[in-house]
């Protein structure tokens, strides 16, 4: 998961320039995709079996180390 940290929004230029609506356009829809596979990614782990498969790998990793 990403580090969480807060970005503020440029404030708007008085002239309407088509580039940066679009670089605008597309730090959004990227920032919106990163949302969703980290929403995915938390639904996963939270998952039961997902859960039980991690505690079990963990386990076996504790006895691999002695």
């Amino acid at each position: 998961m990403r580090s969480s940290q807060s970005l503020s929004l440029p404030t708007a230029q008085q002239e309407y320039t088509y580039a940066e609506e679009q670089r605008f356009r597309r730090t959004i829809e990227q920032k919106l995709a990163d949302l969703r596979i980290d929403i995915i990614e938390l639904r996963d782990h939270s998952d039961k079996t997902a859960s039980l498969a991690a505690r079990r790998r963990q386990f076996l990793l504790m006895g691999a180390g002695i």
